[in-house]
């Protein structure tokens, strides 16, 4: 293939898979995401590899985005969303994946913040990843809600987390599709950031 079939393949393959993914559940996201905002409560997120780059990227779109003006030069929502990710504190994570065994890496950091009505979510293509699954657990166990975007079945994070949404892939993932899926766990991040964007903006309907 040429080079611009290879872009015009890729391009196609992400569109078909856009087409696919599940709305209703991306809706109850946003609805999850509003309600943490309106009580007041922190969004956590985290994931491994690419993952983690995706859990990092939404805080930032929480944080900033929600609450600058079109042309980014003022403030104007007053009210902030309370957000951060676990993978930032390298330090921390690799001390306890280190002492404790990586399956912890997560949930014993979440522990220090996680709170009744925090929302947190996990991004894990498999949703097999134990340090995941493992700090859906503490959060339960704190009162806090979460989410899980994954992919193939949903994995075993299916089972525990609130809400699954999950991309849809092949039962096993191809190095291709783990592109895809990674533009479109971020593209759901983005439109998540941008609906409650619009909402909290034009509307201002929380105060």
């Amino acid at each position: 293939m040429t080079i611009l079939e290879e872009v015009e393949d890729y391009i196609r393959n992400v569109g078909e898979v856009l087409k696919l993914l599940p709305k209703g559940e991306i809706v109850r996201f946003i609805e999850m995401l509003e309600d943490t905002y309106r009580g007041d409560k922190k969004v956590i997120t985290m994931g491994n590899g690419g993952h983690g780059a995706t859990a990092s990227h939404y805080v930032n779109d929480l944080i900033k985005h929600l609450v600058v003006s079109d042309n980014k030069k003022e403030i104007v929502i007053g009210k902030r969303m309370k957000a951060l990710c676990l993978n930032d504190n390298v330090f921390t994570l690799t001390a306890f994946a280190n002492d404790m065994g990586y399956e912890h890496s997560f949930s014993e950091s979440l522990k220090n913040w996680v709170e009744e009505g925090d929302l947190v979510i996990g991004i894990s293509g498999s949703g097999n990843s134990m340090n995941i699954i493992n700090a859906f657990l503490v959060a339960k166990e704190k009162g806090a809600r979460t989410i899980c975007l994954s992919a193939r079945d949903g994995g075993k994070a299916k089972k525990v987390a609130d809400l699954s949404i999950i991309v849809p892939t092949h039962d096993m993932i191809t190095a291709q599709e783990m592109l895809y899926l990674e533009d479109l766990h971020l593209l759901i991040c983005h439109l998540s950031t941008y609906v409650v964007r619009q909402r909290i903006q034009a509307r201002n309907e929380y105060s």
